[in-house]
């Protein structure tokens, strides 16, 4: 995990858990440690040492950004916080990107200028394990065609001057150099990813007029770019993540203070601590948050937290509902919870009342884990880069390889974020087309401003009622929606009622609803119809006329997505896919299914027109089939529970 981004109680468990685990198999416990992407706060010092650490190892830049000449970088520093004293060790950029891209012989050119220039000194390199055979070309370069063995021999040879030592020796037989107080910051590339799309683009151009400028490299060592935690307000959906885990770290606390010691508090804190993984919170050179199966295994380590903390206090025997009101996802403003034994739903009121996460607590699965297509600052690369892969090998971050071609024609940004129910008013004569491009104009204001909130509680049922006077075309308009979570079953039911319609003029209205963790293109991940005939795989474009039942189908998973719907609808379903980049290259990616049941809607004698559609999540293949009693007993939008 990145440590800043934990609460203090996890980054010691975190630390001390996996101590732990290398004392057991190795018979060591370790006094260093690693810092995830060099991610570092002055604050960590006072829980790295608490820990059992003495000593991490951070970039040369970080030491540069606090003031230091590149003549101070050549052994190692104490820093301290609250009384606590650690050792951090400069490592080398240079070093970075010649090991293993340069020749062998560059570096040892490089360690030899050095030592001619500081003698005793010592020169730190640390680095990421992917670089020697992981990362694309590395293996045919590691081992194939002989860059480690190589190395190792120039290492070999000039030992009689070079002497090659683990940072707990260094720290053993030299002194520190002094004590250093470094501000917050990471490795250059991460600064510069953290910052948003359009800052990331004058950054560039900054750092290339530096380059050409005489004297640019002193003025270059006092320029970096953003902060790491600003990937939560660049992603929201790093954001919901984030507030995910905190969440039920916090629930796991509370089970500890009120006495609670049993064996699944001890699970579940295995499964936060897995979900604290940094990898889907941040976006760089690597796919990162667009992968769907890292956010999809975020959520469903803290999902399968979350169940065991309900088992430790009991509620794993019987049905049950209930509904909570808090600002979940620290935006300032109040979120809805419901769950069940079965479901948990988040709602945001103030962004739309859009449905922001929809948890199936078995298979432990957030149908909601999507993503929004947002412009990135390496977009402008794809038109200029080769099709195949590179002849040579380099870095990571210098690598412009497309995986797929015409990649530049798919480049396609969302207003809103890609999450459900999502209320659009557009032109009656709207097509599939139109809205996949996100060519249509909204004619409404409910997508995105606040809805009124409103909790309803009956014997075994929980109704959150949300309300938003708005307009369409400029004409007022009132819409309500109200979702229904029922003790004992896995459904949703989800009624809309529109006030203050013309009689004399037709609205197209949309409710958009995203569902993410169903891959496109596999014939076991499948659209069917009422009668369970097949209408494609998940990546499949649909444009249905009078559908009153839908049904998505992962049989890899066991999950199966069904809509019931009490009047005939048209029914629009189109992939969401993003072009982002990974250390392969530039790709395309499925990231969810998008379904938007839409009506010509008109107002009735008294300005009301009404629907209900019925969610039923499962883990059955088997499709189901909404009785008509329970059309009639959910006929209403607004029956009170």
């Amino acid at each position: 995990p990145i440590l800043t981004m934990l609460p203090s109680r996890d980054r010691i468990g975190q630390i001390r858990g996996y101590s732990r685990w290398l004392q057991n198999r190795f018979g060591q416990s370790p006094t260093g440690m690693w810092m995830p992407e060099r991610v570092w706060e002055s604050q960590l010092t006072a829980d790295l040492v608490p820990a059992g650490m003495r000593y991490t190892l951070l970039d040369d830049f970080h030491f540069r950004a606090a003031g230091l000449a590149d003549d101070q970088l050549h052994g190692y520093y104490l820093t301290e916080d609250n009384g606590h004293l650690l050792s951090i060790l400069p490592g080398s950029e240079r070093l970075r990107y010649l090991i293993p891209f340069g020749q062998p012989e560059e570096t040892i050119a490089y360690a030899r200028q050095q030592a001619e220039r500081f003698p005793g000194s010592s020169l730190i390199f640390g680095d990421d394990g992917e670089k020697f055979g992981t990362w694309p070309d590395t293996h045919a370069h590691c081992y194939e065609r002989g860059w480690l063995v190589a190395f190792f021999e120039a290492l070999t040879a000039n030992a009689d001057w070079l002497h090659t030592v683990t940072p707990s020796q260094l720290l053993s037989v030299t002194p520190p150099l002094g004590k250093i107080y470094l501000p917050d910051c990471s490795y250059r590339e991460m600064t510069e990813w953290a910052l948003p799309t359009e800052q990331q683009h004058r950054y560039e151009e900054a750092v290339h007029l530096l380059a050409e400028m005489p004297n640019g490299d002193q003025i270059n060592r006092f320029v970096r770019g953003g902060f790491w935690r600003n990937f939560k307000a660049k992603y929201s959906e790093a954001n919901e993540m984030y507030c995910r885990m905190l969440e039920v770290s916090q629930r796991l606390q509370a089970a500890r203070e009120s006495g609670e010691t049993s064996q699944p508090l001890a699970a579940a804190e295995d499964h936060l601590y897995r979900g604290q993984c940094n990898c889907p919170y941040w976006h760089g050179a690597f796919g990162g948050i667009y992968l769907p199966h890292l956010r999809q295994a975020t959520f469903h380590e803290l999902i399968t937290a979350d169940n065991l903390l309900e088992e430790a206090v009991g509620r794993t025997e019987q049905a049950w509902v209930e509904a909570s009101t808090q600002d979940y996802d620290l935006d300032g403003h109040s979120e809805v919870r419901l769950a069940s034994e079965s479901l948990i739903a988040y709602v945001s009121p103030n962004q739309g009342g859009m449905l922001y996460e929809l948890d199936l607590r078995h298979p432990a699965m957030n149908l909601l884990a999507t993503i929004a297509r947002r412009p990135e600052s390496y977009h402008h690369k794809i038109t200029h880069a080769q099709h195949g892969e590179s002849s040579a090998t380099a870095s990571i971050h210098d690598r412009v390889v497309c995986k797929q071609p015409g990649l530049e024609q798919r480049l396609q940004y969302d207003s809103t974020v890609r999450k459900s129910m999502i209320d659009h008013f557009y032109d009656p004569d709207a097509s599939l087309t139109a809205i996949e491009r996100s060519e249509q104009l909204e004619r409404g204001d409910f997508a995105k401003l606040p809805f009124q909130a409103r909790i309803r509680r009956g014997s075994g049922k929980i109704q959150l009622q949300l309300t938003r006077e708005g307009n369409v075309y400029g004409l007022p308009i009132r819409l309500t929606k109200a979702i229904t979570l029922e003790a004992g079953k896995p459904e949703l039911a989800v009624a809309y009622l529109i006030e203050g319609l013309p009689s004399d003029r037709t609205f197209l209205f949309a409710t958009e609803w995203n569902f993410a963790g169903l891959p496109g293109g596999a014939d076991d991940r499948f659209f069917s119809d009422a009668d369970g005939r097949r209408l494609g795989h998940l990546g499949s474009r649909l444009d249905l006329a009078d559908c009153q039942q839908l049904g998505m189908t992962d049989q890899w998973l066991g999950v199966d997505v069904r809509l019931n719907i009490n009047h005939p609808t048209q029914l629009w379903a189109f992939p969401i896919e993003t072009v982002s980049q990974s250390e392969g290259g530039f790709e395309l990616v499925h990231q969810s299914v998008c379904l938007m049941p839409h009506w010509q809607v008109r107002g009735d004698s008294q300005g009301r027109w009404s629907v209900q559609l019925d969610w039923t999540l499962g883990t059955s293949p088997v499709p189901h089939v909404t009785s008509e009693q329970e059309h009639q007993t959910l006929s209403s939008p607004l029956t009170t529970v």
